[in-house]
């Protein structure tokens, strides 16, 4: 529905008057390689109009506020306005050049009439009446839109080339192992991201969806097809750069999620083992680990059942994450309390006990850190059940 409207506003402003331009007018779609912040990633899309006599612009669908009101929390809750916006095309380039990014420019093989009507499209969608809308990680950003509208000017459907990551993977081709590919140097952020979001990432993608990532739309664009034509006449770099030049180094793999949280089931593991020939559980320990769960599970609860973020519900994960963890720190040092946490502690362990097998046969793929960070979980539950159980007995 969302795309129908965006396709109606886009037309009607073709109605709105097109003038036609010279014909040595060249328009080319621009896609830049990831970057080095977290939201350069996948890389970024725009289109370039360059009209004989006039100064080249670029028109682009990425621009946010950090500073507009409340944006971190409207982020997190799916109230994400990103902005369309027109700009001198060397100033939209300059700071690519500077952080050493890779951009590779596709010269649009269209008539006068299609570049006509893209520029309209184009200039209709940069007012400021219009400029803003409602972006959409995956299905509605900075690589899509523009597409859309290069769709809309031609007048029919573009076929798009193989994606890389369609060809040469292994996996799925999901919109989560998109980004674990791109992400690969940037484990904690994937991390983040296998927590957040539920199975609405994991199905098999079609070809058109995997435009979503500008770094695999770049090389979709070169053999497109649009109207029985090849929709891009040339290619080129117009900042040559290595496709990763700007990208950090790689995490050491001792300070990747699964390393750390191997270490932390070992050192959980130490903690268990003392306290069973103690006959003694390690509160402080338990309070401050399942206290982290359930703050986990507070923000996961936020982003299911308050945020609008298509894609964070249905999230799996929140069988293991959950605000249920929180009864263990505000229960573990009152006495009388016990037979309360020892239930949870029992339904606790026989959930994660079931965890993962079950996990197989749901459609959502989790981090593989998650494993030893559920299996800890089950130490100290199971820690818990057993001590309290013996010293009862004892008693």
């Amino acid at each position: 529905m969302k795309n129908f409207l965006f396709a109606i506003f886009l037309l009607l402003g073709v109605l709105c008057g097109r003038a036609q331009v010279p014909e040595d007018t060249t328009i080319f779609f621009v896609n830049i390689y990831p970057g080095s912040e977290i939201y350069e990633l996948e890389g970024h899309s725009a289109i370039i109009v360059n009209i004989p006599g006039q100064l080249p612009m670029a028109y682009n669908f990425g621009v946010f506020d950090f500073n507009s009101p409340n944006f971190v929390y409207r982020f997190v809750k799916g109230e994400t306005d990103y902005m369309a916006v027109e700009w001198p095309a060397v100033s939209f380039l300059a700071p690519y050049a500077d952080h050493g990014r890779r951009v590779m420019a596709h010269e649009l093989n269209f008539t006068s009439e299609q570049k006509s009507r893209l520029i309209s499209l184009l200039k209709e969608n940069v007012k400021p009446e219009n400029a803003v809308y409602r972006y959409n990680y995956v299905k509605d950003n900075c690589a899509t839109r523009p597409l859309r509208a290069v769709e809309l000017a031609a007048g029919d459907s573009i076929h798009l080339a193989p994606a890389p990551f369609e060809a040469n993977s292994s996996v799925p081709v999901t919109f989560r192992n998109i980004m674990r590919h791109y992400h690969k140097n940037y484990p904690w952020y994937q991390f983040g991201i296998d927590m957040a979001l539920g199975s609405g990432i994991d199905y098999p993608l079609r070809r058109r969806e995997m435009a979503f990532a500008p770094a695999e739309l770049d090389k979709m664009l070169a053999n497109a097809e649009a109207g029985g034509k090849k929709l891009v006449s040339r290619s080129f770099p117009l900042i040559d750069f290595p496709e990763d030049n700007a990208v950090e180094d790689a995490t050491p793999w001792f300070l990747t999620p699964l390393a750390v949280c191997w270490f932390f089931f070992a050192v959980t593991l130490v903690v268990t083992v003392s306290d069973i020939r103690r006959r003694r559980v390690t509160r402080w320990f338990d309070a401050i680990y399942f206290g982290l769960l359930g703050l986990a599970g507070c923000l996961l609860t936020f982003l299911i059942f308050i945020s609008v973020h298509e894609a964070t519900s249905p999230n799996y994960v929140y069988l293991w994450l959950n605000p249920f963890c929180l009864l263990v720190p505000v229960l573990i040092f009152v006495k009388r309390t016990s037979i309360v946490l020892i239930c949870y502690q029992i339904a606790n362990f026989a959930v994660l006990l079931a965890l993962p097998a079950i996990w197989y046969f749901l459609p959502q793929s989790v981090n593989p850190a998650f494993l030893p960070l559920v299996a800890a979980e089950m130490l100290r539950s199971a820690s818990y059940i057993f001590v309290t159980c013996k010293n009862s007995e004892k008693s």
